[in-house]
């Protein structure tokens, strides 16, 4: 996945172009004979469709974990308007603080398996600029004709949960916060590699 480092040193919007050449570039590097199924986590999820536009090479599906969904048509924005109201009241010089800071203290440290593994993660997050919560990321046509999945954590995004299965995709439940990923790790990969399974050979 991209860097968001180096998206944030990037002042001009948009910036999904340069998300997706990044993607793009990563992939081209994986053997030819291996199918690439793209993960997405959390605010993630919009960014696929423009991921699958941009790869040169084939994607076989597309699994949203714990993330936003792309809008069907048009365009997807990269927050919702009472997200972007609240993140306006946080920037300070030009640059949001680290996304671990924009809640309650005792609410984020419960996301986390041990501080070491809060620390890590905290210290790779960039400071992002408020201009790329106001971009608009494209919705290609066609880029679900092909497998896509979603792995539901809890709350609040059963919502999400509850829109990919009106879609038609395939659904499952790995109970845990929104990080769950970082406390359960072997779970959420065996969830996935086996909704991956099912959608037969060419995802295996």
């Amino acid at each position: 996945m991209p860097s968001l480092v180096d998206v944030a040193d990037v002042d001009d919007p948009p910036f999904w172009p340069g998300i997706a050449a990044e993607v793009s570039d990563a992939v081209s590097h994986l053997p030819r004979e291996q199918p690439i199924v793209l993960v997405a986590h959390s605010n993630a999820g919009p960014f696929v469709p423009v991921l699958v536009q941009a790869s040169r090479r084939p994607v076989a599906g597309c699994m949203f974990v714990d993330a936003r969904l792309p809008s069907r048509t048009g365009v997807t924005p990269a927050a919702s308007p009472e997200r972007l109201e609240h993140l306006r009241t946080r920037v300070i010089e030009g640059r949001l603080p680290r996304w671990t800071t924009w809640w309650a203290e005792d609410d984020v440290a419960l996301l986390f398996p041990d501080p070491q593994t809060r620390s890590t993660v905290s210290a790779e997050q960039p400071r992002l600029p408020l201009s790329y919560y106001e971009q608009q990321i494209p919705v290609p046509p066609g880029w679900d004709d092909r497998p896509c999945g979603y792995v539901l954590f809890g709350p609040p995004y059963d919502d999400m949960a509850r829109e990919a299965e009106m879609r038609g995709w395939d659904v499952a439940e790995v109970g845990g916060g929104h990080l769950h990923q970082l406390v359960d790790p072997d779970a959420v990969t065996a969830r996935i590699v086996a909704m991956t399974k099912r959608w037969g050979s060419s995802a295996d």
